[in-house]
């Protein structure tokens, strides 16, 4: 696993009314500080990938439908440079996954119908002075292939 990445494994509550599912409390080991909480889908087939922060943390969690999270370890000083870590999270596989500074994420929707992934961040996102580095899915600088292994 790649240094300083977590996982916290979700727990939901059903009932006759529905599901309740903790995310992220703020008395977790995991928990830093509060920035901000933010939601975004993802239509079928679809890849966000990549980017990274200098500063932030974020914490990810797919709340419908499933996606393949992958991190890719870019930090020059880090025991775990040039691993890559791959989750499967969403219906199926409720977890809670942390992403430290300097470590490249991305996902992509594995399911027929639209994600919703559900990310808190301890800072808060500055739009004049974005703490981000964005590289293309595909780019050369990270040995990953996005399409389906079969093994």
């Amino acid at each position: 696993m790649i240094k300083d990445v977590s996982v916290k494994l979700l727990t939901v509550h059903n009932d006759e009314r529905g599901r309740l599912m903790e995310i992220l409390r703020n008395d977790d080991e995991i928990f830093t500080k509060f920035g901000q909480v933010y939601m975004t889908t993802n239509y079928q087939g679809v890849i966000k990938a990549w980017h990274c922060h200098k500063m932030q943390i974020d914490y990810v969690s797919c709340v419908k439908g499933m996606i393949k999270l992958v991190l890719f370890d870019k930090r020059e000083n880090s025991p775990t440079n040039g691993e890559i870590n791959e989750y499967f999270i969403g219906d199926s596989s409720n977890r809670l996954i942390v992403i430290p500074p300097g470590v490249y994420h991305g996902w992509k929707n594995i399911k027929n119908e639209e994600s919703i992934v559900i990310s808190v961040i301890n800072n808060l996102y500055n739009r004049d002075n974005p703490d981000e580095m964005r590289l293309p899915y595909n780019t050369k600088e990270i040995p990953y292939n996005w399409d389906i292994e079969y093994k």
